[in-house]
């Protein structure tokens, strides 16, 4: 398994990329050193910012069978970087 999972889209995520901010879904395992290292190995850019946060599961509940279920989603860890000004990163460049 990999460092980087997955690229995060969502409409708050996607607002921040005009800004050189891009979200990814992580590793849980992995620090910024090298979340850092992977991204500019995969994306060919320069890094100059990591944050990183753990995103907490949300409790989830549903009827079924004539009972009720709960549980929670998965919790995750997410990383926010910050690339060089100028510098693009293109998630849609393979469709």
């Amino acid at each position: 398994m990999g460092i980087i999972l997955k690229p995060l889209i969502t409409e708050k995520g996607t607002a921040r990329n005009d800004k050189g901010v891009y979200g990814f879904v992580v590793a849980k395992s992995a620090n910024k050193v090298e979340i850092k290292q992977s991204i500019e190995k995969m994306y060919g850019v320069k890094v100059q910012e990591v944050r990183t946060m753990i995103a907490a599961g949300k409790p989830k509940s549903r009827f079924s069978n004539g009972s009720f279920l709960s549980g929670k989603t998965s919790s995750y860890k997410k990383a926010l970087i910050t690339v060089a000004a100028g510098e693009v990163i293109d998630f849609y460049s393979s469709i």
